[in-house]
């Protein structure tokens, strides 16, 4: 517990203290940031509200799963890597898949039909050697080392009168 004997409160503070109930503090900590905080940040004490509008990389790409025949995928990124997983519905498409890179896109051939070709754009940029795939319990995991790209080009700007 606290030491609340320490610090120059009374031992009315200390009792009402010891007395409240975790929903009455959170209320009277709720109702001091409303009246703290201006009227157009009001909606930012609620974590899910904060949240709620944004879209994660790591989320299943919209326009890949809702094309007829395309592949249920979804991509992330930590420091070091890009990963990107396919669930797979048949395991015979892995002895037929081909699969290739370039530092912004994984594409992918002759899954499900010999004849299709799947492009996956990818969060970040990556290296041309290192990539490793692996399958396991019906997911085509594939992770890319990321290429760290520092090199800076400075753009001239003209004003035009």
């Amino acid at each position: 517990m606290f030491p609340w004997n320490i610090f120059p409160f009374n031992k009315d503070i200390k009792n009402m203290m010891g007395q409240m109930k975790p929903d009455e503090i959170d209320s009277y900590v709720n109702n001091l940031l409303e009246k703290m905080l201006p009227g157009n940040m009001r909606g930012m004490t609620n974590p899910q509200d904060l949240f709620s509008g944004m879209n994660f990389s790591g989320q299943q790409q919209p326009a890949a799963a809702s094309a007829p025949g395309a592949l249920n995928s979804s991509s992330f990124e930590t420091h070091d890597f890009v990963f990107v997983r396919i669930p797979l519905k048949n395991e015979e498409w892995i002895k037929q898949l081909k699969l290739y890179h370039t530092t912004n896109q994984l594409i992918i051939e002759h899954i499900p039909e010999f004849d299709d070709k799947h492009t996956i754009p990818l969060p970040a940029i990556v290296r041309k050697k290192g990539s490793s795939a692996n399958f396991k319990d019906g997911t085509l995991e594939i992770k890319l080392p990321k290429n760290i790209d520092m090199q800076f080009s400075e753009i001239d700007v003209n004003e035009i009168l």
